[in-house]
């Protein structure tokens, strides 16, 4: 055999196992020349935009502070990763969602008589809770003298019909019920995150501390949340640089890049809230993936059926309520809205 027959049949083997190596290497995703698919790259990002990746982990969940046995005993979780939305839900976003499908909350629908069926019919009007300042100080046993409910309150109109998001469009979506929450997250692709998802990515990678950046409430005499300042609730002094809500990411992220995980405004979680849930949970032992209980119990309102709220909000105040701090719970009914509660979402897949 000649040597240019033999150079022939060695350009043809190369030429086909080349051809066979890109193959595999194009179907894992990358282009012949070696980059990664441009479209799979894009459809990745978009699926993921503005969302943090939070890896594999295990915590010590619950909070220490005696002023909150239900966030009590302390146990041990470990969770499988998940995605989060780097900042709470905003005005603008939830504004897409609503002219993309039309969809009204629950605080822009009138109460129905048959809901209501000893409510006079002139009271059964659309609305939610807005906190209002009473002009002098009172006692904190009746939280009725802040709260009241206003007629034509919702996510476009937080004070009542006389307000507007015009300029607050970069402000966390408030007046959002568990539903409507729920509602927003499936149409985005996504889910509300477990208490304990939650809880995990508050911390940031910390361990044991009390605020999701630390031990001290202003490291470096800084706020790093906005809560109240001041005699609750008369007098914010707005040391923080805000009365109500403020813009998302206006404080520094925490150790996984996310934002306002306490304080501005309450985020609703997907889990039944049970005042007595984490004393059911074995505590010297490893709870996996944990979901939260069945049902909803709350001795305070025992008929009354609630989901989980964490974080705290802009009207947090160690004179009245500190759950901003990481490992505290609120609570919420599913179907009630108010002016200092939003959400941001989670999806599952890993990066």
């Amino acid at each position: 055999m000649n040597s240019r027959l033999i150079a022939i049949i060695c350009l043809s083997i190369c030429l086909r196992l080349f051809c066979q190596a890109n193959v595999v290497f194009a179907s894992a995703g990358h282009t012949v020349d070696g980059s990664r698919s441009v479209e799979k790259e894009i459809d990745r990002n978009k699926e993921y935009k503005d969302m943090v990746w939070i890896p594999d982990g295990t915590f010590l969940m619950g909070c220490a502070d005696p002023s909150f046995p239900d966030a009590q005993p302390i146990h041990k979780v470990f969770l499988s990763g998940y995605w989060l939305d780097k900042t709470d839900v905003t005005n603008e976003q939830f504004a897409q969602f609503v002219d993309a499908t039309k969809y009204v909350t629950v605080a822009e629908r009138a109460p129905q008589q048959k809901d209501f069926p000893d409510a006079p019919p002139e009271n059964l009007v659309a609305g939610s809770l807005v906190f209002i300042p009473p002009d002098h100080r009172v006692s904190l046993n009746d939280h009725y003298q802040w709260w009241h409910y206003v007629p034509g309150a919702n996510w476009r109109h937080p004070e009542g019909p006389n307000s507007d998001i015009h300029e607050r469009m970069n402000h966390p979506v408030v007046h959002v019920t568990w539903q409507d929450a729920v509602t927003y997250a499936k149409w985005a692709g996504k889910r509300l995150p477990t208490e304990a998802e939650f809880e995990y990515a508050a911390r940031g990678g910390l361990e044991n501390k009390l605020y999701s950046w630390g031990n001290e409430l202003k490291p470096n005499d800084k706020w790093q949340a906005n809560i109240w300042q001041g005699q609750f609730p008369s007098v914010n002094t707005k040391d923080d640089g805000y009365v109500l809500t403020a813009p998302v990411a206006s404080f520094p992220a925490n150790g996984f890049g996310l934002y306002d995980m306490a304080g501005n405004v309450w985020q609703w979680c997907s889990d039944w809230y049970r005042v007595d849930y984490y004393k059911t949970l074995d505590k010297k032992k490893r709870t996996n993936n944990l979901q939260g209980p069945r049902d909803s119990f709350d001795p305070k309102e025992p008929t009354v059926a609630k989901r989980v709220q964490r974080g705290g909000s802009f009207l947090c105040s160690d004179q009245y309520c500190a759950r901003f701090l990481v490992g505290a719970r609120g609570k919420g009914e599913p179907d009630s809205s108010s002016c200092h509660v939003g959400f941001r979402c989670a999806k599952d897949n890993s990066p």
